[in-house]
């Protein structure tokens, strides 16, 4: 196993602490980055603030993030890290500090790389203080932190091998937003806008397939709905199943092979399918308590404390109590009953009920009125969308594998435990 010679975070790079306060944040604008944005290495970005001009000029007079800067916070969350990528104009937020490597000694990247694996992320632990509210670390002590330092070309190389897998993740997970997005337009275009009913009134020319386009009526009601579709209540069109926790106090009912839902298990937007859950329960836990087997496909929404986090699942799995289970019924399938459900999120949170937290109750779903097309419209949409979403989990399946081979190389090439060569051979066949 090789050694690096050791050095420390002073003698190879700056550390900067952001602002001790939260500014107004608004609409648009400036980023403001909450440590709520990290993301395993990577900025996520899909629910940002915003600063004004002003306040962008004032929180950046002590540091302004440049591109290959590395972000991590030193107050809850510790040891999540990202890096700014090129073009992102943001300020730091609250409990937030940025690195600036120099660049001759240490690369950016394979920084950010050894600030995640294992043998930093132990020194983020030994020096941890634990408080009453927040757990933190000294930033005054993490520039003496030590790091094992390789040359810059094998700095430079394994940072482009385990770049590479995240590169690849990246690429997957925006190509699931694009085909989220094409399903999504599609519904609305559809079953929202009614876009060819409408096209049909105004004597605009098909724009689908003859067979397909017949199947719209030629004008809409007095409803302002399409003749013949039929208005009804949203649970007309869906069958709510309950989950169950097992008793905590029986460890025989937990760490199973059954997967067991929670919020936090919930994929981004655009990956849509649950693949893992953080904990599991026993056959003995599901027999023994109200959680029951979900099958594929079946639509996950949280509907107790964080309302309206959605997933499907990507096979058999269970859940908890404080989510529901949604199976299209009466024929409609379950990636109609996924938009369905998108198009009244909003309205399904402005009717939550409960004292201390908001709560979609078996009731909600039958306040919310909702235009259902005819069935063979409704299956067509499901046919065509489907090769969307088959492509969105093998791409999900995909990144879950690039991010565990990821996962076993980083401390194997930090610690020099691995060659260079065997690494890339990995990284080659996997791909």
């Amino acid at each position: 196993m090789k050694k690096w010679p050791l050095s420390t975070i002073s003698a190879v790079a700056d550390v900067f602490d952001g602002p001790h306060a939260t500014p107004k944040t608004i609409d648009h604008g400036a980023i403001f980055l909450g440590i709520d944005s990290l993301d395993h290495g990577r900025l996520n970005l899909s629910s940002t603030r915003h600063v004004t001009n002003e306040d962008f000029k004032k929180w950046t007079k002590r540091v302004k993030p440049e591109a290959g800067d590395i972000v991590f916070s030193y107050e809850t969350r510790l040891g999540e890290v990202a890096i700014i990528p090129e073009g992102l104009v943001c300020c730091l937020g609250r409990r937030m500090a940025l690195i600036r490597t120099d660049r001759s000694v240490l690369n950016e990247k394979f920084f950010l790389y050894y600030f995640m694996s294992p043998q930093f992320q132990e020194q983020i632990r030994k020096n941890t203080i634990n408080g009453a509210t927040v757990d933190r670390i000294p930033l005054k002590e993490f520039p003496s932190f030590k790091l094992e330092l390789p040359p810059l070309d094998e700095q430079h190389t394994i940072a482009s091998i385990l770049g590479s897998l995240d590169d690849k993740i990246d690429l997957n997970r925006r190509t699931n937003e694009t085909l989220e997005a094409m399903a999504r337009a599609l519904f609305r275009d559809w079953f929202v806008d009614f876009g060819p009913t409408r096209a049909k009134m105004a004597g605009e020319a098909p724009y689908l397939a003859p067979e397909l386009w017949e199947l719209f009526p030629e004008r809409l009601d007095d409803e302002g709905k399409p003749e013949e579709w039929e208005t009804s209540t949203f649970d007309h069109c869906i069958t709510i199943l309950t989950g169950g926790t097992p008793k905590t106090s029986v460890p025989s009912y937990w760490n199973g092979n059954i997967p067991w839902f929670s919020v936090v298990d919930a994929p981004t937007e655009s990956d849509v399918y649950v693949l893992d859950t953080t904990k599991k329960i026993t056959q003995d836990g599901l027999n023994n308590s109200a959680a029951s087997i979900l099958p594929e496909n079946t639509v996950i929404i949280s509907a107790r404390g964080t309302v309206g986090k959605l997933a499907l699942t990507s096979g058999d799995m269970t859940m908890n109590q404080s989510c529901y289970g949604i199976r299209g019924s009466n024929g409609y399938g379950q990636y109609f009953i996924l938009q369905a459900l998108k198009n009244i999120l909003n309205e399904l949170k402005n009717n939550t009920h409960g004292s201390v937290f908001d709560t979609i109750t078996r009731q909600t779903f039958s306040t919310i009125s909702t235009t259902l097309p005819s069935l063979r419209l409704a299956q067509h949409y499901e046919s065509m969308v489907s090769k969307y979403f088959e492509r969105i989990l093998v791409n999900c399946q995909e990144s879950r594998t690039l991010s565990g081979l990821r996962d076993l190389l980083l401390p194997q090439l930090m610690s020099g435990e691995i060659s260079i060569r065997d690494a890339e051979k990995m990284v080659e066949d996997a791909a």
